[in-house]
């Protein structure tokens, strides 16, 4: 998934540099250099958007398992008791 997010953020980058110049009517590869750093910020930037994807669903995961246990102890907390005066009687 790195391998291709990274291949995927510099083919932006690149992508990018190469339109900003095409709008201005200037050849497409004018600066390298700046296409260089182009593909450098789109292959950081699609990195950093995967490790928080994964964190966000991390982070969902355990608010899920929260409300879960707490519906849980909420409906189990009611019920119980009126089983047990049940029994009782």
């Amino acid at each position: 998934m790195a391998l291709s997010a990274t291949v995927l953020g510099a083919l932006l980058g690149l992508g990018t540099q190469m339109y900003s110049n095409a709008l201005r009517k200037l050849p497409y590869m004018r600066h390298p250099w700046e296409a260089v750093i182009g593909m450098g910020i789109g292959a950081v930037f699609t990195n950093q958007l995967v490790k928080w994807d994964e964190k966000l669903i991390q982070d969902l995961d355990k608010l899920l398992d929260k409300a879960k246990e707490a519906n849980q102890r909420r409906y189990f907390g009611i019920l119980l008791p009126f089983h047990f005066t049940f029994l009782v009687f």
